[in-house]
């Protein structure tokens, strides 16, 4: 009989040509998606393609997204965005998407991912399109110049740690509650591991927080994470153009009994909102733990924390207020198209009223670059997915980190604060 396989085995296999890989195991892949943006792939591989003499092995799956240095801010971004379309033009990339948003909300915005897909990105947050199923990892520059000469690459089989959600999130709390959680619990160390999200809670999420929860497995040190697909997956990827057969739920999912390195459960019941303080997001604490802490800045932007359902909820907290004196909101929309989707149903008009200023799309003062960045000694409440030190901005600044809810609770208080005590004010004064 067959032994028991994860899911990140059974796909690598299949990208190996294998009918089984073990964990430990350094096997040679084909890619079948390779993903770059303006900062890690055409300006960092064009010198090196040209000096082999080589194009791209298959232009038709590559992805380039120009999202770092959008909108050009001086002359060095301005080249940096001319080298990216020149070399899009020159290659025959197919797919090029050129300030649409960031690369990985815009992988599966546009069809590109469906499950079983072996996926090299030039970006460590590639994990993110590890929640359709797929197995998704950041490469190196050099690596990718490998990968996009030849659509191969090599790699070790990861053990697989399994995060097991119970229950259901509470009132204002969300799938990047959970992830901070597990920055504090699991740690940021699991290094080359690979991340599997399940149980009941994962089940009842939408795509827009499955990709949360697989985006951060790179805060964990993981390689990549993922969720199994199902029946949400399937209806996400042919809504935008891609396709998924259900075939796909039964094949690629661990089997029962998968050798997982360990599990860890949570019971997303007893969750509340979540928020990680200087320099790390594993130094994150139930949010009564920072209460009260005064902020300058609050930021609702990154791959992580401003696709439409973000908006959502930050419009949420937001509706009839106003952001405090002396605090600056700012908005970056993770795409064209979310920011198209929240001007058409008023979250956009919500956000505005309540005092934000809406940025371009784009990784913005996440990746530190663009609009957005800290002087020296201020504080900024953000959605991004890290808080390293000097990453938003002087070395001397402080990012804290929460979810879109807690992120729109401070900009109205001025300071750290519950959204759940945000609505029930606004419950009792109705």
């Amino acid at each position: 009989m067959t032994q028991p396989a994860t899911l990140a085995q059974k796909i690598l296999a299949r990208a190996a040509g294998k009918s089984r890989v073990e964990p430990g195991e350094i096997v040679t892949v084909q890619v079948d998606l390779a993903m770059a943006h303006d900062s890690s792939g055409p300006r960092r591989w064009r010198a090196r393609l040209e000096a082999l003499g080589v194009g791209l092995w298959d232009p038709s799956r590559v992805v380039i997204v120009s999202d770092h240095y959008v909108p050009a801010v001086d002359a060095e971004s301005a080249a940096i965005l001319k080298t990216t379309r020149d070399f899009a033009r020159d290659f025959g990339v197919e797919h090029f998407y050129d300030m649409r948003g960031i690369c990985h909300v815009i992988l599966p915005e546009h069809g590109h991912l469906r499950p079983g897909l072996f996926v090299a990105g030039g970006d460590s947050h590639t994990t993110n399109a590890g929640a359709f199923g797929c197995y998704a990892a950041g490469f190196g520059a050099t690596d990718m110049t490998a990968i996009a000469a030849t659509g191969e690459t090599w790699t070790m089989v990861p053990e697989t740690i399994r995060v097991e959600v119970s229950g259901a999130l509470g009132e204002a709390v969300s799938a990047k509650d959970i992830m901070l959680l597990l920055c504090r619990e699991l740690g940021m160390g699991n290094h080359f591991k690979a991340i599997e999200y399940g149980g009941e809670a994962v089940r009842a999420m939408d795509m827009e927080a499955r990709t949360v929860l697989a985006n951060m497995a790179a805060e964990l040190g993981g390689e990549t994470g993922l969720v199994e697909p199902d029946a949400t997956t399937l209806a996400h990827i042919r809504a935008h153009g891609g396709k998924a057969e259900e075939a796909d739920i039964a094949r690629w999912r661990s089997d029962d009994g998968a050798p997982y390195e360990r599990v860890f459960a949570l019971d997303a019941s007893t969750l509340a909102p979540q928020v990680a303080a200087p320099h790390s997001p594993s130094n994150s604490a139930d949010i009564a733990a920072h209460e009260g802490v005064r902020i300058d800045q609050a930021y609702i932007g990154a791959c992580v924390g401003a696709k439409l359902s973000d908006l959502h909820m930050a419009a949420s907290i937001l509706k009839g207020q106003k952001v405090a004196k002396g605090v600056r909101l700012l908005v970056a929309p993770a795409s064209a198209k979310v920011t198209e989707a929240a001007a058409k149903d008023g979250t956009l008009a919500t956000l505005s009223e309540a005092g934000a200023v809406m940025l371009p799309s784009g990784c913005g003062a996440c990746a530190g670059l663009g609009a957005g960045l800290l002087a020296e000694g201020e504080v900024c409440l953000s959605s991004t997915n890290r808080n390293f030190k000097g990453r938003m901005g002087h070395k001397d600044a402080e990012v804290w980190l929460g979810s879109p809810f807690t992120v729109a609770a401070g900009a109205i208080a001025g300071k750290i604060t519950d959204p759940r005590a945000v609505l029930a004010e606004r419950r009792r004064a109705a």
